[in-house]
């Protein structure tokens, strides 16, 4: 067994990971097939093959963890599911409510009442990861929240997501809020199964709201070959997660990153796993072929990334959109290594590749418009008028001098004006008043 296909990038151990044979009788679990111990700060990572769900690297897979904005991906099924039945269109406008606008960013910004079709707010939520879409979605598919909420969970459970539990449709952060490497790769695997026909929204690299262009941030597209969607996601809490799909022949991946530092080590990380997925032959677990659905979630609170992700030593506050990872210079050629030797990184893979497609139009109401466009948004704030600039105090013991104003030279033989008067000198300040400091 090589066990160097399990971790790329990082040189650690492997956690131990019980699997449930598929196929077998009852609820026999199989010994641990890793035995290595786990590594001090390593967070969750799996690969699988969509088409069979064979799992094919994994580390902490089935650890608690908090999902962020992945959560959108539910949010997403749940809806395509209510597309499907009929409850709704595409086309179907559904309302910002005063809930939705108050969400906190990443967000379109909409004020309450603007319209959008679903298929615009679909497009929003997962490209922007904007967390009032989510709301107006949960609220125009559901009904209420509490009730699009509850269908999420239900839906959970009917795919199998043991260790999963929603309380929101955006990912924003609540204890409650939580997932696993291996129920997120189950979710992505049925979104690609169950609904194959919407599979183009997830890998749109921009949208273009007016002249605005929005791009996504998952930033492998267009920079790894292959990689054709998913979904991002970031909060203090869970670090920077990502779920990459990506297709080379025949083959179709999907990669989980959770807890990551940064968005950068996000994207290098999901293409090195890729990467070694892509270039991985035979069954390293030997003869049981495990599936993701084999694996057995784990019990006990999700690890909280803050200190290490937001605490006091970061220079730049975190973001979804901290990523600023561009393609190596002289970049291998992904699909040409025949092996993936120590000198080859995450950063080495991605390449500036042709746009796939260019941005994608969305717009507000039933069809673009620039005026509904612009009557979206509340209007700007104020300025506050700038209070007039005071003359800086004079030094103690100093006299300001008084420049007069030039006065034309007077007409021979006239007699010359009296000199006007100096003003008087104003009355000190009484030693109590206090005097504001001087503009900086």
């Amino acid at each position: 067994m090589n066990l160097s296909l399990f971790r790329p990038r990082r040189a650690v151990r492997l956690r131990a990971i019980r699997l449930m044979a598929a196929g077998l009788a009852g609820a026999a679990l199989l010994g641990p097939l890793l035995v290595m111990p786990l590594a001090a700060h390593a967070t969750p990572s799996l690969v699988i093959e969509v088409d069979s769900g064979k799992v094919l690297l994994a580390e902490d897979a089935t650890k608690p963890w908090y999902p962020a904005s992945i959560t959108k991906l539910m949010t997403a099924y749940v809806t395509f599911k209510a597309l499907r039945a009929g409850r709704l269109t595409p086309e179907t406008l559904i309302t910002v409510s005063a809930n939705a606008a108050a969400q906190k960013p990443s967000k379109m910004g909409f004020k309450p009442g603007t319209q959008v079709t679903i298929d615009n707010a679909l497009k929003m939520m997962l490209v922007k990861s904007a967390n009032d879409m989510a709301v107006v979605i949960a609220e125009g598919v559901g009904g209420t929240l509490p009730a699009f909420i509850e269908e999420m969970n239900a839906t959970a459970r009917e795919l199998g997501m043991t260790g999963t539990h929603y309380v929101n449709p955006n990912g924003l952060p609540d204890p409650g809020q939580v997932s696993t490497a291996r129920d997120l790769a189950i979710l992505a695997r049925a979104i690609f199964l169950n609904f194959p026909e919407q599979a183009d929204l997830f890998r749109i690299p921009a949208i273009k709201v007016g002249p605005a262009v929005i791009r996504s941030y998952n930033k492998l597209i267009d920079r790894y070959p292959g990689a054709d969607g998913m979904k991002t996601g970031f909060i203090c809490a869970s670090g920077f997660n990502l779920v990459a799909s990506a297709t080379r022949g025949n083959r179709h991946l999907l990669a989980v990153v959770l807890g990551t530092d940064s968005g950068k080590a996000r994207t290098e990380e999901a293409a090195l796993l890729l990467e070694r997925g892509f270039q991985q032959s035979g069954n390293i677990f030997g003869s049981i072929a495990p599936t993701v659905e084999s694996l057995r979630n784990e019990t006990g609170p999700p690890t909280d990334m803050r200190a290490q992700v937001c605490g006091g030593k970061r220079k730049n506050t975190a973001s979804e959109a901290d990523d600023d990872s561009g393609p190596a210079p002289t970049g291998y050629v992904a699909a040409g290594m025949p092996q993936l030797g120590d000198n080859v990184t995450g950063a080495s893979l991605l390449q500036k590749l042709p746009p796939s497609m260019p941005p994608v139009e969305v717009w507000v109401g039933p069809f673009p418009s620039a005026e509904a466009l612009a009557a979206a948004y509340p209007p700007p704030p104020e300025k506050k008028k700038k209070a007039a600039a005071k003359k800086p105090a004079s030094k103690k013991g100093q006299t300001t001098a008084v420049v007069e104003p030039s006065r034309p030279a007077p007409k021979p033989g006239a007699a010359p004006k009296p000199k006007p008067k100096p003003a008087a000198r104003p009355a000190a300040a009484p030693a109590n008043l206090a005097v504001p400091p001087p503009p900086q």
